[in-house]
């Protein structure tokens, strides 16, 4: 369920008119419906409420820090992999012992900040990483919580950039080798053993492969305890989809039963990373169409957004629906959504069929909440957009739009060269 809706011909973030958002901030921007945030985050979380388990949001799909504000209020852990998104989720008030630690390349200094904010725990990705958190904890006098992400080969049937969980893939520890470094790590003077963890892929919109690795990851425990290693957690990773254009990926409650059925009587608490299931569908990005370009029989529709603002399209042909923001009946036409940036890869959209726009339009790129901004970019230095979330029948500016003196700060220019 989303808050974006006509109303009168005019698209509306819960009670506010977007149009009336564009002419206070301008164009671009990004907006987050408040509503629909919580509203997924709470039906997620409910849908696993028989049983013990922990939701830990994946700070990359969205790490504004009102977004992750809203869903640590709400009970929501953060799933990190930087300290950076670390340094974030703190900010948004989260306690460290909701967090997360996943990523497969840790520098020293991010291991030194999240042994020093006792954080619930690290999700180990090589045998190296193992002795450097080890070390590290060590010369701290502290001793770090770890899991072993385990790596099922289970092909999630997705888009092959956002497949984690074959070995062709960089992350995690194949699961047949798991066992010896479970048995090196009980070993390590400060390391605690607490968990398993696990993750398979993005935009996955099929419940098997989730089943599947489950039924992997169950074996493994199994073994685990009979070699005297307990384990308390388990890291089930993220990965549901949403739907974008045609995928029907299946609703939370239908997940989590599927899982529970599995899980029910293993004895750990479950650790969630949702990322886009929950912010996916409750952002949107707004742009203003600049030129209607015609060439031969293609018609592109020049907008003010581009691909460093919204960088799925380019990245993975991926599909977002392109509404106008406010319906005037002035026909159909196709054609492409293309951006200002010098690369043909920038596009929203191509050989769509779409609403006539004409300069001066607003659109609106639909499902837009999850990486957009998280992977934006000054591409072209051009500042980043503003992001607004819209409460009921307020709405704020939670990042102001860059300006060009952004663009340079931190930057220097050799003596020699004045």
């Amino acid at each position: 369920m989303n808050y974006f809706n006509y109303v009168n011909n005019r698209l509306s973030c819960e009670n506010v008119s977007v149009a009336s958002i564009a002419e206070t901030v301008g164009t671009p921007f990004y907006l987050y419906s408040h509503k629909t945030l919580m509203r997924h985050f709470e039906v997620f979380d409910q849908a696993f409420s028989p049983i013990p388990h922990r939701i830990c949001f994946s700070a990359k799909a969205n790490s504004n820090v009102a977004i992750l504000r809203a869903l640590v209020k709400a009970g929501a852990g953060v799933d990190i992999v930087s300290g950076g998104e670390l340094f974030r989720a703190l900010q948004a008030g989260c306690p460290p012992d909701r967090i997360v630690y996943s990523g497969v390349g840790k520098r020293d200094d991010e291991i030194v900040f999240a042994l020093e904010k006792d954080i619930l725990m690290f999700n180990i990705e090589s045998p190296q990483e193992l002795a450097v958190i080890n070390d590290m904890a060590g010369r701290l006098g502290l001793r770090a919580r770890i899991s072993i992400r385990v790596n099922p080969d289970v092909n999630p049937h997705t888009h092959p950039h956002i497949s984690t969980g074959l070995r062709e893939n960089k992350f995690g520890i194949d699961i047949e080798q798991s066992l010896e470094y479970y048995r090196q790590a009980r070993e390590l003077s400060n390391i605690d053993i607490i968990g398993v963890a696990c993750h398979i892929g993005s935009q996955i919109t099929d419940i098997a492969p989730f089943v599947d690795t489950l039924d992997r990851l169950k074996k493994l425990i199994g073994l685990l305890r009979q070699q005297g290693i307990d384990v308390r957690y388990l890291d089930l990773g993220g990965g549901l989809g949403i739907t974008y254009n045609k995928e029907a990926p299946p609703h939370p409650t239908e997940y989590a039963s599927a899982l529970m059925a599995e899980a029910t009587n293993l004895g750990v608490t479950l650790i969630l990373e949702p990322g886009r299931v929950i912010v996916g569908n409750a952002g949107v990005l707004v742009t203003k169409v600049l030129y209607i370009k015609e060439g031969g029989d293609k018609h592109f529709i020049v907008v003010d957004a581009g691909m460093n603002d919204l960088a799925r399209p380019s990245l993975y042909g991926s599909y977002h629906e392109i509404q106008p923001v406010i319906r005037q009946g002035t026909g159909r036409l196709r054609g492409d959504v293309v951006g200002p940036i010098c690369e043909s890869t920038d596009f929203f959209a191509k050989n769509r069929d779409l609403d006539a726009f004409k300069r001066g339009d607003l659109a609106a790129v639909m499902s837009a909440g999850a990486y957009g901004f998280s992977m934006s970019s000054n591409y072209n230095s051009r500042p980043r957009v503003a992001e607004v979330m819209v409460i009921d029948d307020e709405f704020f500016i939670i990042r102001n739009r860059e300006s060009y003196d952004d663009l340079i700060r931190g930057e220097a220019v050799p003596e020699s060269l004045r």
